[in-house]
């Protein structure tokens, strides 16, 4: 399926803008997700204004949620008993119009002309629809949404009618409670989408509303949050309203009155919303002084986005519709982002309900290395928010029989909340993600406070828990049994190789700091069982062996029909486990972020074995699949994943944008350019670059904060550019080539990539046809 790259014509690419220049139907839910607005605390989904024109509209705070028991059709020990929920806040977009008595739908009223658009650049979404009515006046609509940056819980939103005849208007401006009135359930039993509560969660707590002003506030049933929303209604030089009232899941505000040809009525929302644990009147005082025009609002957006592009911006000359595409998921990234410390980052960011709200290993693997390269600052924030939950990692890792602290698979408040075992609890690896992205960060700035302290204690309690879950066998080597990689179609298994790997990675790291967090003794253990990690390596094939069984399964029939994939939704697991077929990329991933512990040879036949078998059901593999394509040499292949991630939620080629952003495939598309293409590569003594550009690509460039300074990068063909644009110099490897960089540009030559040597593995006619229908047409 696409959606966007289909139809140019609709779509335009633009490089700073998503535009919509038609309206049909059919497609409102993937759209309502990429036209969505958000700061990484407070989001809004990109609907209609009009509730005939909307297919799941709905607001989210981050880390707001509701707390439920997780009821196990046979308990056992350890399972994890609270499930948590991201709650829909009540939402303020929804305004009802009626003109003469007609009510405006993009559904029953002719529309003229059309036009959507989300602005990159200024962070504003402006829609605007002339329509012709049954009464014969033809009428012009335009609706501003934009939300706050330093004031978080702020958002305006202002409509601008006006007509070409005398009409009466009927404007009806709406706060509905979704929470507790969903239109229907979408979850389908798909593991992947939000469930929804059995009984009401947002208990009334306060409603108050005159002139056109809304004072409400609701408070969760079991976790005992309060949400509070203060609202004004500014229409200047209209008359008053003419109702104000409040409810429990409805409050409105109504304006009815003349609007003469050449007149224009103007109706602003100035909304400020306030979360927490506080009573709801004191949340709502703070609302109120949050309350903001549209005016100030768009200020402040578009300094927020004018320094945020400074750095994060990536250049892709000669390619408009991957250009757009890329800044798109820039874009995503940013709103995902702009908060984070405040609470963790979603894998649906804040635009849309998906995996329950959760933040996963996401957030660590996808998210973090942007983030340190980009924001190192609010990188530092977000570890500081992991390293606040080790009081819960800790008591989690006593629950199961392990020292020091396991993080949770899938949590918000800190309490481990995946309710299937095999593929929650059993992906030990969340410990050795963080423990990453703990390391990463002070590879790429220095910050030696953080990794002397909050830092170092992450990588000693993660270490702890790795030497305690696995065990020195007879054969000399140190093994981790009963665990689950990142392939959830191959789960409970032992030794597997990506987890292993990331487990070295992090027992190697944490033996290296020295400190009060662990002792001489426990660190030379650390060492030891690091050095003895067991590696799965099928000395027949002369590949690495995902996990110790991994090459005795049977192969899967890869003449199932396409339309049985994703694969977890059409069999049962213990269908797909006892096969040889991927959800994700798990080897390979492993060798592309422990990059520096495998050879080229080692990592090519690794990714001919492994690509194969990838059904790509998981939206975090294509960018990494085209990460170690590029590696490898196939340039071709590397830009067909690349295009695939770049192109996911744009294309809704999972079929479940409507749910939210894949926000982590955003982040893999950064280091599909930044790690894929132009071969960057940390952990090393120095930053290293072994571009791979792809054929046909006029160049490539962006920006790394590393290290205090900014480093600009720019590849054509032949060449990289680079320099210091602020902060002290770098040395930098080129390929083999040791390079000081200051401020004065300097221009390396390279030379043609080597082609690589045929696979010695066939690719599957199956795997390779659905790799096509998941590419962009």
């Amino acid at each position: 399926m696409s959606l966007i790259s289909a139809d140019r014509t609709r779509f335009p690419a633009h490089p700073w803008a998503l535009l919509e220049t038609s309206y049909a139907p059919g497609s409102e839910g993937a759209l309502e997700t990429v036209f969505a607005l958000g700061n990484g605390h407070l989001g809004v989904r990109g609907a209609h204004a009009s509730a005939a024109d909307a297919f799941l509209p709905g607001s989210f705070i981050n880390g707001f949620h509701e707390t439920f028991d997780i009821r196990h059709a046979e308990n056992a020990y350890g399972f994890a008993k609270q499930g948590q929920r991201m709650l829909y806040v009540p939402d303020v977009q929804e305004t009802l119009l009626r003109v003469d008595g007609e009510e405006l739908s993009l559904g029953t009223v002719p529309v003229l002309d059309y036009r959507r658009t989300l602005d990159f650049a200024s962070g504003i979404y402006e829609c605007t629809v002339v329509w012709q009515c049954a009464s014969g006046a033809v009428v012009t609509t335009v609706e501003r949404r934009v939300l706050g940056q330093s004031h978080r819980g702020s958002l305006a939103v202002e409509l601008r009618l006006s007509a070409d005849r005398r009409i009466v208007l009927d404007a009806v401006s709406q706060v509905v409670n979704r929470q507790d009135q969903p239109a229907e359930d979408h979850s389908d039993h798909d593991p992947r989408r939000s469930g929804r509560h059995a009984g009401r969660v947002l208990m009334p707590a306060f409603s108050d509303g005159a002139k056109g002003s809304l004072r409400l506030a609701w408070t969760t049933a079991a976790s005992r949050q309060s949400v509070a929303v203060a609202v004004d209604h500014v229409a200047p030089g209209a008359l008053p309203p003419f109702s104000t009232e409040t409810d429990a899941d409805r409050s409105a505000v109504r304006y009815v009155l003349p609007v003469d040809p050449g007149e224009e009525f103007v109706l602003e929302k100035r909304v400020s919303y306030a979360v927490g644990p506080e009573t709801p009147e004191t949340l709502l005082a703070r609302a109120e002084e949050a309350v903001l025009s549209i005016e100030e609002l768009a200020a402040e957006s578009a300094e927020h986005w004018a320094q945020y592009w400074s750095t994060a911006d990536i250049e892709l000359p000669g390619q408009p519709e991957l250009q757009q595409a890329v800044r798109w998921n820039l874009f995503q990234l940013g709103q995902a982002t702009a908060q984070a410390g405040v609470s963790g980052i979603p894998a649906k960011g804040v635009s849309g309900s998906g995996y329950e709200g959760h933040y996963f290993w996401d957030q660590e693997v996808y998210l973090m290395p942007y983030l340190s390269y980009t924001s190192p600052d609010a990188a530092r924030k977000v570890l500081a928010f992991r390293h606040s939950m080790l009081p819960a990692a800790r008591a989690r890792a006593a629950e199961l029989s392990v020292d020091g602290a396991l993080f949770p698979w899938r949590t918000i408040n800190g309490q481990e909340a995946s309710a299937y075992y095999a593929a929650g609890t059993a992906q030990f690896h969340i410990n050795a993600a963080v423990a990453f992205a703990a390391a990463r960060y002070v590879w790429a700035t220095g910050d030696d406070e953080f990794r002397t302290g909050e830092g170092a204690e992450i990588l000693s309690e993660t270490a702890r828990m790795w030497v305690s879950l696995g065990f020195f066998g007879k054969d000399g080597r140190f093994h981790l049994h009963g665990v689950t990689g990142p392939d959830e179609y191959t789960a409970v298994v032992n030794n597997n190789l990506y987890t292993n790997v990331m487990a070295r990675f992090n027992l190697r790291a944490a033996a290296a700091v020295e400190g009060r967090f662990a002792g001489v003794t426990e660190r030379q253990l650390w060492s030891e069982a690091a050095e003895r990690m067991t590696l799965p390596y099928d000395t027949d094939l002369r590949v690495h062996a995902q996990d110790a069984d991994f090459m005795t399964l049977e192969p899967w029939d890869w003449d199932v029909p396409r339309d049985k994939y994703p694969l977890l939704l059409h069999f049962h697991p213990l269908v797909i486990y006892r096969h040889q077929v991927l959800k994700q990329a798990d080897t390979v991933l492993a060798m592309f972020l422990q990059w520096q512990d495998f050879s080229a040879v080692e990592k090519q036949r690794a990714f001919d074995f492994y690509d194969p078998l990838t059904t790509g059901d998981s939206t975090l593999s294509a960018c990494v699949q085209g990460i170690m394509a590029a590696e490898v040499g196939y340039g071709d292949v590397a830009l067909r994943h690349f295009t695939t991630a770049a192109f996911i939620d744009l294309d809704d080629l999972h079929h479940n944008t409507v749910d939210g952003v894949h926000t982590a495939s955003a982040g893999g598309v950064w280091a599909a350019l930044v790690n894929g293409f132009a071969g960057f590569r940390d952990q090393g003594e120095h930053p290293l670059f072994d571009p791979r550009l792809p054929e046909g690509w006029e160049g490539l460039a962006f920006r790394l904060r590393m290290r205090g300074s900014v480093l600009a990068v720019r590849l054509a063909p032949g060449e990289i550019t680079l320099s210091v644009e602020s902060g002290g110099p770098l040395d930098v490897q080129v390929r083999d080539r040791l390079v000081h960089v200051g401020s004065d540009p300097v221009r390396v030559a390279l030379a043609a990539v080597p082609s690589p040597a045929p696979s010695v593995f066939p690719q599957s006619p199956a795997t390779a046809g659905l790799q096509t229908v998941l590419t962009r047409a």
